[in-house]
């Protein structure tokens, strides 16, 4: 989760109502114009490479995002952008302190559990981290993370790939590698913290697809603000280690200051970007309708987390991504 002093764009308005399969609808942002989706393909050389290259080790030391960029920042490198405006990562030790944690480590097992995991890749040299989870598609191969966790600063990450139930360096269901990376127009374009969503196909791994193997959760498109939300992700960074699922939950919002996203009262710190925001979800199953991203966070609210809404512009990413 990447920290903003602010953020910008408004989502568009008005649109159509989508229906079918384990896809939910409710009311509409807008319909998508021009392309439903930027894409990135990895070579079958690529993919074998970045198999090999995700040892235990290289799990274990990879840095959060958020907190490579944190590192950039201190050096008075070029700091990251959205929509022009700067934008700092990841909460302080010491603001984080100063607040109750919103959640905790998921010890509720159920299906959660074998559809979330960790997603590492190469960025601009560097070995990162983010999270992602396993969604309903009709490739039974497509991931759903954040934007800046496929593509970032104008360049798609390498080496990128998916460990689901990520277990300290272990990779109990396997590491599966992207295929295709895809990101949102907006997101390609400008950054649009809006839009700031992602997505994976995965290669299939031992002849199986992913999803045959560690299922997947339906997700919820153009499904109204103010609900009950679940939240989910490997933080990596201080306080946590990236070695247990964690969670928050409670009632969302609607961002009131710079952005049209979600808000979640929750500290998670960086490496929980991409984790799912689930609405619907049960606790006994482990299962919701995916309906957001951990996406950024103000650094002036240490304690809360905000993710994009899902409406057709991400309906129309995951159509591209499930129909590759």
């Amino acid at each position: 989760m990447r920290r903003h002093r602010t953020a910008a764009g408004i989502l568009l308005t008005v649109g159509a109502l989508f229906t079918g399969g384990l896809v939910q609808a409710g009311t509409a942002d807008a319909a998508p114009s021009g392309p439903s989706a930027a894409a990135h393909t990895a070579s079958a050389t690529a993919q074998h490479d970045a198999r090999a290259f995700w040892t235990a080790q290289r799990m274990r030391s990879a840095t959060p995002l958020d907190l490579l960029l944190t590192e950039r920042a201190a050096r008075h490198l070029e700091s990251p952008k959205a929509q022009g405006r700067s934008v700092t990562v990841a909460p302080t030790r010491a603001a984080l302190a100063s607040f109750p944690q919103a959640g905790g480590p998921w010890t509720g097992g159920g299906a959660v559990v074998t559809t979330s995991g960790r997603v590492f890749f190469t960025f601009q040299g560097r070995t990162a981290s983010c999270t992602g989870n396993a969604v309903t598609s009709q490739n039974a191969s497509t991931v759903i993370t954040a934007g800046h966790c496929v593509k970032y600063q104008g360049s798609w990450h390498t080496n990128w790939v998916f460990v689901p139930g990520y277990d300290n360096g272990k990779a109990p269901y396997g590491q599966w590698t992207a295929a295709k990376t895809l990101t949102t127009p907006q997101w390609e374009a400008s950054e649009d913290i809006n839009y700031d969503v992602g997505a994976a196909v995965v290669t299939p791994l031992d002849g199986r697809t992913l999803t045959s193997v560690v299922g997947a959760q339906g997700l919820r498109f153009n499904g109204g603000y103010n609900k009950p939300m679940y939240s989910f992700g490997f933080p990596a960074a201080s306080p946590y280690d990236g070695t247990k699922l964690i969670y928050c939950s409670g009632n969302s919002s609607k961002d009131f200051l710079f952005s049209q996203d979600h808000g979640l009262g929750c500290n998670m710190t960086g490496g929980s970007s991409g984790g799912p925001w689930f609405t619907g979800f049960d606790e006994a199953s482990g299962t919701g309708l995916q309906a957001s991203v951990n996406s950024f966070g103000y650094t002036f609210l240490p304690n809360r987390m905000f993710g994009p809404y899902f409406g057709d512009v991400v309906k129309a990413l995951y159509d591209k991504a499930q129909t590759s």
